[in-house]
């Protein structure tokens, strides 16, 4: 479905909307509708578009066009994905092996420092 992002570092908004299959005019619109969406400007003020700008306009894309969600839901389920990306899960709610482990640690912590207080 997403088209391969050519191996460059910056691309022209242009160059943005071809890779995307988009015209110029919607990028534009939806950098103001998505906070995650902000591409940098050169000092003349153009576009610059990085392959991470480039990856985000497709999930916009999808979520606007295959997955027809409102501009509001797709700005909801996006942030959701970076909640959930930002957050890692190491399942330490009820871990038993784990709890054991601290314990164990906790325990051999305190015996280095009982020795360590003898000098």
């Amino acid at each position: 479905m997403d088209a391969k992002i050519p191996d460059k570092i910056f691309f022209k908004i242009g160059e943005a909307a071809e890779i995307v299959g988009l015209e110029q005019h919607v990028l534009r619109y939806w950098e103001d509708e998505f906070d995650m969406l902000k591409p940098t400007k050169n000092p003349s003020g153009q576009r610059l578009y990085q392959k991470k700008d480039i990856d985000q306009v497709f999930k916009i894309k999808r979520l606007l066009y295959t997955e027809k969600f409102t501009l509001a839901g797709a700005k909801k389920k996006l942030k959701e994905r970076k909640k959930k990306d930002n957050q890692m899960d190491f399942g330490f709610d009820n871990n038993k092996p784990l709890k054991e482990w601290k314990k164990k640690t906790k325990r051999e912590l305190s015996a280095i420092l009982k020795i360590l207080d003898k000098y």
